[in-house]
């Protein structure tokens, strides 16, 4: 497996996959073609929902005023994040870029000798990982830190990022961009405070809830965020692990190990499946983040290495067959209330594990193919394309 660092990216939202990637892949051809004239095809996914997310934006951003073609029709796709750059000197055309923005902001581009990031983690199954660290007595987050010794710095930025985020977003009141009126609601939830007959389990809900659509709506809002694992699901940890914090009296240091250990949750997903909403529904994106939320809490909690498989486990069994049906390509509905519904079952699955791991029938590399298989079985109406479910049947109305 990869660095932590390829798993947690910081970046601007609001899609890693449609904007930090594409933005990757235009970085690459314009340092490889300087003083050129560009043309962009944006197929699958990108062509259908680029708009949306913002993908044409990013892309001029870089090259400039290049023309960018929307190829909605082709099929056969390598990945459903496919776009061509088409590269001009002097009228003629000299070069074709094909790039692959895979999910999380990874990209991959064809027929180049790009150095891929090195593979730093020898194990690539939970089961593997969990055996060594029980032969050598250590933790999840210890094993992360033995195969990454600078991690943990970088981990800081992560958190602090995170923390930022949460805290901008608290602030803000008003309407998201792109057409769909949605009102930012973080501000709202958090400032509900002394509510009549409010339980603390309540109170714990609404709190998570605020922290985690602070995130999400700083992430539709082209706000900086960490993709955990990617930008679609940026608000599921920070909003967890905020509350720890702020609320339960962990410590930064405490935080940092939950994030290594949810680290190692996300990329045994990123590399023996997908994190890809274009590729395998939103299950790979809100449901990896909610199985990395359910094993930082049980890292913070001390449960061991089983407990944590167990958590993160029941965390993606219950979301398996999430569809990716964003409204007008945005990531705002169902997106952000998506965010903020895995943010609190992440606790429930931390609580199951702790009564039920001795009971349980399922690994956790049971469920990543799983996941995989399914999302590869979804129609593609349903996998970031917004042209199914909640995307077609929405009230065309409420728009503008």
């Amino acid at each position: 497996m990869k660095s932590l660092t390829e798993l947690y990216k910081i970046g601007r939202g609001p899609s890693s996959s449609h904007t930090i990637g594409p933005q990757k892949i235009c970085e690459y051809v314009k340092g490889e073609f300087k003083d050129c004239k560009y043309k962009v095809v944006l197929y699958g996914s990108l062509a259908l929902t680029g708009v949306g997310h913002g993908t044409d934006k990013v892309i001029k951003q870089i090259l400039g005023d290049c023309e960018i073609v929307f190829d909605k029709q082709t099929n056969n796709l390598p990945h459903p994040n496919t776009m061509d750059v088409f590269v001009y000197l002097n009228g003629e055309q000299i070069a074709k870029v094909r790039g692959l923005s895979v999910g999380g902001g990874t990209v991959s581009i064809d027929g180049k000798n790009v150095t891929p990031p090195p593979e730093v983690y020898k194990l690539n199954s939970y089961a593997e990982i969990k055996k060594y660290v029980l032969n050598k007595g250590v933790r999840l987050c210890d094993y992360a830190y033995e195969c990454e010794p600078e991690l943990k710095d970088y981990l800081y930025k992560v958190w602090n990022t995170m923390k930022n985020c949460v805290k901008r977003g608290l602030c803000k009141s008003g309407v998201l961009p792109g057409g769909l009126r949605l009102s930012r609601k973080a501000k709202l939830l958090y400032e509900l405070n002394n509510l009549e007959g409010e339980s603390a389990e309540t109170m714990q809900a609404r709190v998570i809830s605020a922290y985690t659509f602070a995130v999400a709506e700083e992430n539709a809002d082209n706000g900086e965020v960490v993709t955990a694992p990617t930008c679609g699901a940026a608000g599921v940890l920070p909003g967890v692990l905020y509350y720890m914090y702020a609320h339960q009296g962990f410590s930064d240091e405490d935080i940092i190990n939950a994030i290594a250990t949810a680290g190692i949750i996300g990329n045994l997903v990123k590399t023996n499946a997908s994190i890809s909403g274009a590729e395998c529904g939103c299950q790979a994106e809100v449901g990896t983040a909610c199985s990395m939320a359910a094993a930082a809490v049980a890292q913070l909690y001390s449960l061991n290495v089983n407990q944590i498989e167990c958590a993160a486990e029941v965390a993606m069994e219950h979301n398996l067959g999430l569809t990716c049906d964003p409204v007008m390509g945005l990531v705002q509905l169902p997106c952000i209330e998506r965010n903020a519904m895995a943010a609190m079952r992440a606790l429930d699955c931390f609580r199951l594990a702790y009564y039920l791991t001795d009971m349980r029938k399922i690994s956790f590399d049971t469920i990543i193919k799983t996941m995989y298989e399914t999302g590869l079985d979804l129609h593609s109406s349903y996998r970031e394309t917004s042209i199914g479910g909640i995307a077609k049947n929405f009230p065309k109305e409420n728009t503008f």
